[in-house]
């Protein structure tokens, strides 16, 4: 039972990974406190769990639903899109819906890319980015992210032989893992790159909501020419606290739309409708509980950054999503640092390397466990830590 190629060349998902190292500690009775994966702790807004409720009890959505989404789902993505950035989409041909945008962001791969095609992957960045690619046969090439780019590629260091090759390129801004943000400049850049080269702009927009001090993050379908070179995802899952709905959309350029929803409609049969009514009642609904836990996770950041910067490193404070980006002290790898505090403290963070080859020599801290724990986290890395050097 030989399996294929594409399969034999998967790596084991990083988190999945992570999820049997702890679930291994908690069998052998350690305290576990788990910094390692983004995955809100906070339950889903009332609101949106009536509604889903209210239509479950509903037998016509027990039938299949449509692949594409229910349009009015991919009205109310559009509503959301006229509500927080001004931009005017039309949800019959510029969205679709996602099972996630994890789903959407693997499938558009097999949408574009051949073998001998390239796709432009940010590293360190998610990993599903390169796993769609490789999937489908194609080649990634590797857009390094780095720490004196503020985080960003640079596209100017792209060979022309590779970006003529180049079908897709992807960019998530705020960034997971790093945090970082990206500004107009970096935008009409990407956007004059992928006209040059005639690329498709795949921006993982699954962060954008939420946000501190007063900052407030682009939608890349604001910038003139976005929706002629590209589409953004967006996702329920981090914005509302769906992480396990699994409900998203995708928006932009018609023909990509168009390609998204048709190899949907061969490989999946929709999403739940009530779940696409939830989605509604989350995105058109009261948006104070995005606001509220902005504030939560501004909070447990705070924590964090002082902590660790009480102990030797100095830390900028990120301006959105759920994540903490540090460099590893002197004389540890991403791996060896991660393993030490957990024997150590119990403390799961989750090396860099983990996001590629640039991840290496950090750690990520993800927001999302209560403000109590994660002190506890940062007084069991000061009292087995002690001051770090770098």
């Amino acid at each position: 039972m030989e399996e294929a190629k594409r399969i034999r060349q998967l790596p084991p998902y990083l988190f999945a990974r992570i999820e049997k190292v702890i679930e291994q500690a908690k069998a052998e009775g350690v305290d576990v406190i788990s910094l390692g994966i983004g995955d809100p702790d906070r339950p889903t807004p009332d609101h949106i769990i009536d509604k889903l409720c209210e239509q479950a009890h509903n037998p016509a959505n027990h039938r299949y639903p449509s692949s594409v989404g229910m349009i009015s789902y991919r009205e109310a993505v559009a509503h959301y899109y006229k509500n927080r950035f001004g931009v005017e989409l039309d949800p019959k041909i510029e969205a679709v819906t996602l099972i996630g945008s994890k789903e959407g962001i693997a499938h558009i791969s097999f949408c574009y890319l051949d073998p001998g095609d390239v796709a432009l992957i940010p590293d360190p960045g998610y990993p599903v980015y390169g796993i769609g690619a490789l999937l489908s046969g194609a080649e990634s090439f590797v857009m390094p992210l780095k720490a004196e780019n503020g985080f960003l590629p640079d596209l100017d260091a792209i060979p022309a032989e590779i970006a003529r090759r180049a079908k897709l390129m992807f960019i998530n801004y705020p960034n997971n893992p790093t945090g970082a943000v990206a500004d107009d400049s970096f935008y009409h850049k990407v956007i004059a790159f992928a006209r040059e080269y005639d690329i498709i702009v795949c921006h993982d927009a699954a962060y954008q909501d939420i946000t501190f001090d007063g900052y407030c993050p682009p939608s890349f379908m604001e910038y003139p020419g976005a929706k002629e070179v590209g589409i953004e995802f967006g996702s329920c899952s981090k914005s509302y606290n769906m992480t396990g709905w699994r409900l998203g959309w995708a928006v932009g350029n018609p023909r990509v739309i168009e390609a998204l929803g048709r190899i949907k409609s061969n490989i999946d049969s929709g999403c739940f409708q009530a779940v696409q009514y939830a989605g509604i009642a989350a995105l058109t609904g009261p948006q104070e509980c995005t606001c509220e836990m902005s504030e939560v996770y501004r909070e447990r950041r705070d924590i964090i950054i002082n902590g660790l910067n009480h102990i030797g490193w100095n830390l900028a404070k990120p301006k959105a999503a759920i994540y903490i980006w540090v460099p590893v002290p002197k004389g540890y790898t991403s791996i060896s640092f991660a393993e030490y505090i957990f024997k150590k403290t119990g403390v799961v963070i989750t090396p860099g390397n983990g996001y590629g080859e640039y991840g290496e020599g950090y750690f990520r801290i993800a927001l999302t466990v209560e403000k109590e724990r994660m002190i506890e986290a940062i007084d069991r890395i000061k009292d087995k830590v002690g001051h770090v050097e770098f």
